[in-house]
Parts: structure tokens; sequence; C-alpha cells
């Protein structure tokens, strides 16, 4: 059977819980690697047994990244990328969607909606969680961001890719369901915060230039204090969180609470 000719990148660390899923369900992509960095549990394990290439990526603090490394120095043999993280899961009904939009030679990319579960339920709303993971090679990479003396992450995480020429949307969603449990989510969670805290004040030296609707709204709600609680009654109220029940409280508060941890990160690093 033909394989699909999209090459899926899956950057890790530390992932035996999710990746043996992630894996299970791309046997009919052409090339799937793995980029690990250096993994101290079964990842390498399972990801040679399942047949995946395996990368080792050490970062040396500079750009580029995990993802942009993998663009400019790897042997990606398709014309289509699919970067999906561990805790991502795709579908038949994406997988059918995704062999007929890549036929069209008028696209360089397309945005993806997530299925997002949080403490094992599905939500089915809220704000909703898309990106920009499928696209063409040599179309782009993820933007390049000047943080060689101070980010601590070795991955693209927010960043996002900029691409020449018309990008799509893609209707199947992509499931995205942690099995690691809250104390994962909150560490991560934590390193993010940290890393926004002081992409924020590069931004803010910089005039806040370059930057989407999106984002210069919520630099701006961060810079005057209201994103936590604006995220809230957004994605709780107006978006219809609370009919999630308890776990749509949840995860908008533990949301909310992410946003409160830049702010603030951001007041003390002020301080310094």
């Amino acid at each position: 059977m033909k394989k699909i000719p999209v090459t899926v990148v899956i950057p890790v660390k530390n992932e035996e819980r999710n990746l043996p899923h992630c894996l299970s369900l791309l046997s009919d992509f052409d090339q799937i690697m793995v980029i690990d960095s250096n993994s101290t549990d079964r990842t390498v394990e399972i990801s040679e047994k399942q047949g995946a290439e395996v990368h080792q990526f050490n970062w040396n603090g500079k750009f580029p990244k995990k993802r942009n490394w993998v663009l400019r120095n790897l042997n990606i043999r398709n014309n289509w990328v699919l970067f999906l993280d561990a805790d991502e899961y795709i579908t038949d009904v994406f997988k059918k969607e995704l062999q007929e939009k890549i036929k069209d030679p008028n696209i360089s990319g397309f945005w993806i909606t997530f299925e997002n579960f949080f403490m094992g339920k599905k939500l089915k709303y809220g704000d909703p969680f898309k990106k920009l993971p499928l696209f063409r090679v040599g179309k782009g990479e993820y933007e390049q961001i000047n943080e060689d003396s101070w980010s601590h992450l070795d991955m693209e995480v927010h960043e996002h890719p900029i691409l020449e020429g018309k990008v799509g949307k893609m209707k199947a969603p992509v499931i995205h369901n942690d099995y690691k449990n809250l104390e994962c989510y909150i560490n991560r969670h934590n390193a993010y915060s940290t890393w926004e805290a002081k992409r924020f004040l590069t931004l803010k030296s910089n005039g806040f230039k370059n930057l989407n609707s999106r984002q210069l709204l919520k630099y701006r709600l961060m810079e005057l204090g209201l994103l936590p609680i604006f995220y809230f009654l957004g994605s709780y109220l107006i978006k219809f969180g609370f009919l999630d029940g308890s776990k749509g409280f949840y995860f908008s508060q533990y949301k909310a609470h992410y946003f409160l941890q830049i702010q603030t990160k951001i007041k003390e690093l002020e301080q310094l």
C-alpha cells in the first residue's frame, strides 16, 4: 500500500508515556522522525521498535532550535512535513483529508485545530487551540526570536512558522491528550511562563514590532495586568467553557494562572 508522502517529525524528551500511542497511528506515513533531546527513559527504545528514525539534538543555546534544526539539517525526503508532539494523535479522518489537501499546488501550509483533553475529559468548549504544523518543505521555517542570551528551552514552543504563499485550514482535528499527570503539566507550564516573561521584555524593548493582531492584544493585556481575568472570562463564560463541567473550570483556571505566572515573573524581572 502506497505510503502518505508526508514526513512526520516528533520532537521529544522523556515521552515514554505518550509516544507509543502517537507512533502507532503513523504507520501509513512515508517517513517518521523522532528528534530526541537525550531522553533518560525508554523514548529511544520505543521509537526504534516502532520503526521511526531517531536523531539526537544537542542544543548549543543559539539559533536554530530543534524544529528549525530539522528543517535545515536532516534529510526530509517528502515535499510536506508535519510536526507533531508526542501527546498529539491523528485520526483516520484526518489522514484521508490530508491526502487530498496536499495535492493542491497553490497551498503552502495548513492550520490545524486540536481536540483538547484535560484530566481525561474531552473539552468541547472554551478557547480553541490551533497551530500551523503542516507545510511544504522549503516554503518557510519557524520564526527566529533573538533569545541567545536568556532562553532555556531547546525547542520552538510559541514560535510560529513564517511561510511563503497561501495557507489553508484542515477541517478534521488532531487529538491532544497528554497521558502524563498534572505535576508534569504544571512543571512544563512553569518553564513556558519563564520563557514568555523574558520574551515579553524583549518585545517591549523593541516596541512590540511585527506582531499579528492576536499577539498584540495578548501582550497589551499582559502589560496592563488584565490577561488572566480576560482569558478566564472569555474562555469559561463567553466561549461556554462552563458547559464542560468541572474539568472545563479547572482548565480555564490553570490557563488563567499560567498568564498570572507570566505577569508576576515580568514584574520580578523588571525589579532585577
